[in-house]
């Protein structure tokens, strides 16, 4: 399929825009319920604002800058920015099959330049195969009311984020630590689990891409407590500045979790430091993974 040639969507000028209106709304020491108030809102879609989860009409944010005291520079700039948070990726086409919520995600994985991700049970979503993204939609992740035709949609989304791997502009660094158990459960079958794991010791050539295998015989270690989560950074600007604040993820079975405080960010990446410490290296990863591929061929 084609990679496309760079970030696209709004989930990153959501943010911005959300953080910004943010602080000036703090700055001039109104809460969120006294400022939606003000701006005759609810303090839930104030908050959903401030948060980067819904797009903001350029009147609107007008008036929020109006209110918080903003300056004419600012509030010029942040009405410009409004615009672009109307921006919209190829996965809102999706968006009766995507998660609620998850087309956050996407938009934050498309704008990353590196992450790490780490994943003690399935196979990253965009290392996934099709056959095994489709045993997971139909198995594991799936509700009992979708249809076959809706599960093929959501194994197109999976397929279609893995462009952003080999896009032609700057495709994002991934460094993927998984529990020995990943390479060595069968999902789907033997069959599904040889085409996958091949996969998988393909994609570890690649200049962008690190797989290391954590071993059962590594004992305890930080991803016992942490369960999976992936840390997003993103590019700096030309002053050297990040353009977005790097952001931890986790996909939790009833909902999802996002996390940018520096003292959080900090502690997930040294419990990633602390699992790929007692990780196998690429080598021996990728041998081991070949090694399970022919298993499954065989049995």
């Amino acid at each position: 399929m084609p990679a496309p040639d760079g970030p696209t969507g709004s989930t990153v000028p959501r943010r911005q825009l959300g953080r910004i209106l943010g602080e000036l709304r703090e700055r001039a020491g109104l809460t969120v319920k006294a400022a939606a108030k003000e701006l005759e809102r609810s303090p839930v879609t104030l908050w959903r604002v401030e948060q980067g989860k819904v797009a903001s009409r350029m009147v609107e944010v007008k008036a929020m800058c109006e209110c918080y005291g903003a300056s004419k520079d600012l509030t010029k700039a942040l009405v410009g920015l409004a615009q672009e948070t109307k921006a919209k990726g190829w996965w809102h086409a999706y968006g009766d099959v995507i998660p609620a919520g998850f087309d956050l995600y996407i938009g934050l994985e498309e704008a990353a330049s590196r992450i790490d991700w780490y994943e003690p049970e399935l196979v990253p979503g965009l290392l996934q195969t099709e056959d095994y993204a489709r045993t997971i939609m139909r198995e594991g992740q799936g509700s009992p009311i979708e249809t076959p035709e809706e599960i093929e949609r959501r194994v197109q989304v999976r397929l279609k984020r893995r462009a952003l791997l080999t896009r032609i502009t700057t495709p994002p660094t991934l460094n993927v630590l998984v529990n020995e158990a990943v390479v060595r459960r069968p999902i789907g079958g033997h069959s599904i689990m040889a085409g996958q794991l091949t996969h998988l010791a393909e994609v570890s050539r690649m200049p962008n891409i690190t797989i290391r295998v954590v071993p059962f015989s590594s004992g305890l270690h930080q991803g016992v407590m942490t369960g999976q989560f992936q840390i997003l950074r993103f590019p700096l600007a030309g002053n050297g500045k990040e353009t977005e604040p790097p952001t931890v993820y986790s996909d939790g079975y009833t909902g999802d979790l996002y996390l940018d405080r520096p003292s959080e960010v900090d502690r997930y990446d040294k419990a990633f430091q602390d699992i790929a410490s007692k990780s196998l290296t690429a080598e021996a990863s990728r041998h081991l993974i070949l090694e399970m591929a022919e298993h499954h061929e065989q049995t």
